[in-house]
């Protein structure tokens, strides 16, 4: 492993780390502000639970209210002595809808002239079990546990009796305290998720980054040049996923590069066979025209004549040759693309037929076509459709021996047509079958079918496969072969 997996290692430790660190921290934050609301309701509480029937207490022991004006010398003395005994309650009482009408409070500053009746009335409803915040008269906006009772005279309702159980210095005290308390636990916390962020992070690092040095060496290895490194599949994780991906992609550049390489070998022997096949007919050709040249007075009008034929033979072997070398090789590159449209396959068969039975009575050959009447239009390239049966006939005339018997065959199969080409030449060795396609492909063993085939099957099979088709093979050594083909039915 080299520096660069290392450090590629550490800034993923660190980056995971400080993540890692950062939701330590937000949770952090999180549970201290919880905390916070939650310890201030749960003392507001206590305090109404504690406190919550000094209301009732003060109603019992004096008439806060007579006429609906408030007894202020009796009251006051007992309010005060109420807030003697717990400086941190607020004394105000109300008329029924919630108007102050007089109060006990440090420093006289209210700031509300009335309060909300409802949370009163939901109180003195529950008797007190319910915890019920009330508004609190010195600070508008803010909600207060407090204690409260009914102020009855003459069987009527008068008014309320209305303590606010946590004054507003008290608060003051409780907050400052609160909020040291508050920057300690803080502190502690995020020290405490500094060392927990190290500790899982230094852990959880050390496994992550186990397997992905591990992706990363292999990597390198590959990029090098070793393609044969791969990494070990092992568990369920995202970096087993990743090391699964990686693999499949490593397995099909593989593949791609021998392929080339095996492109490259095919491009080499096709440059040899071509050199062959270009100069045999050549060194026939420049042979005869020397004989010619050097014995025109000798030779006989019969031999001359003789000669240019082969000349001439030779010629059209060459030309032959130079044309399926430029037809390969634009359907080899895709510049050839096939230009669909509706045909009788029936009529295309019977010219092909036709063109061909002179030939094969030229050999003694028995030249054979056969179809049904009825046959859908197929839906495929007219030219290159004839150039396949062409090949496919000259390949099979090509290897008859003379008495034998060439079949051009059309039926209806699978919503199109299959068209059959069978002879009864020396046939194909099962061992070559699969290899006969192949461009200048030659088989061994002494078999006289491939020699010279050339690049006539190799046509075929690339015409067949832009129209998404493919050809079949069926023979027997010494019984004669079959090719065939299958084009679909035109649906319009």
């Amino acid at each position: 492993m080299n520096w660069k997996s290392l450090a590629a290692s550490s800034r993923l430790f660190w980056k995971i780390s400080a993540a890692f660190l950062l939701v330590l921290a937000l949770l952090g934050v999180g549970y201290i502000l919880i905390t916070s609301y939650t310890a201030g309701r749960y003392l507001q509480e206590v305090n109404q639970r504690l406190y919550g029937g000094i209301a009732r207490q003060l109603v019992k022991e004096t008439q806060p209210l007579v006429d609906g004006k408030p007894d202020t010398a009796a009251t006051h003395d007992i309010m005060h002595s109420m807030m003697v005994i717990n400086p941190s309650v607020e004394v105000y009482l109300l008329d029924p809808f919630g108007k102050i009408i007089d109060y006990v409070v440090p420093n006289k500053s209210v700031h509300l002239q009335r309060v909300s009746i409802q949370p009163i009335k939901k109180f003195i409803t529950d008797e007190g079990r319910s915890f019920v915040l009330g508004d609190d008269p010195r600070n508008p906006g803010a909600r207060k546990a407090f204690s409260a009772a009914p102020i009855i005279e003459d069987g009527n309702l008068a008014g309320y009796a209305y303590i606010i159980l946590a004054s507003e210095e008290q608060a003051a005290v409780t907050s400052s305290l609160f909020g040291s308390y508050i920057l300690q636990l803080g502190a502690k916390t995020f020290f405490l998720a500094l060392l927990a962020a190290l500790a899982v992070g230094l852990i959880a690092i050390g496994f992550i980054t186990k397997n992905l040095r591990l992706i990363i060496d292999t990597t390198r290895r590959f990029k090098e040049g070793d393609y044969q490194a791969r990494i070990p599949e092992d568990g369920r994780s995202d970096l087993a996923i990743l090391a699964v991906t990686f693999n499949d992609m490593a397995d099909k550049i593989e593949a791609n590069i021998e392929q080339i390489q095996s492109m490259g070998q095919l491009r080499q022997e096709l440059i040899a066979n071509v050199s062959h096949d270009l100069r045999t007919p050549l060194s026939i050709v420049q042979g005869y025209i020397e004989t010619l040249l050097m014995k025109e007075e000798q030779l006989p009008p019969e031999e001359r004549r003789k000669y240019l034929e082969i000349i001439y033979d030779s010629s059209e072997k060459l030309s032959r040759l130079i044309v399926q070398l430029f037809e390969y090789s634009k359907l080899e590159t895709n510049q050839i693309q096939p230009e669909k449209e509706p045909f009788p396959l029936s009529e295309l068969a019977q010219d092909v037929f036709a063109k061909y039975q002179i030939l094969a009575r030229e050999k003694g050959l028995v030249l054979k076509l056969e179809h049904p009447r009825e046959l859908p239009l197929v839906f495929a390239d007219l030219g290159l459709v004839e150039r396949v049966i062409q090949n496919l006939m000259d390949n099979a005339l090509k290897f008859t021996p003379e008495g034998g018997k060439v079949t051009l065959q059309l039926r209806n199969r699978e919503e199109g047509v299959e068209v059959r080409i069978s002879d009864t030449g020396p046939g194909i060795p099962e061992s070559e079958q699969s290899h006969i396609f192949e461009r200048y492909r030659k088989a061994g063993g002494g078999n006289e079918r491939n020699k010279g085939a050339g690049l006539g099957l190799a046509i075929v099979k690339k015409i067949l496969e832009i129209h998404n088709a493919t050809i079949q093979v069926q023979s027997r050594q010494g019984q004669g072969a079959a090719f065939s083909f299958w084009l679909p039915a035109y649906q319009g």
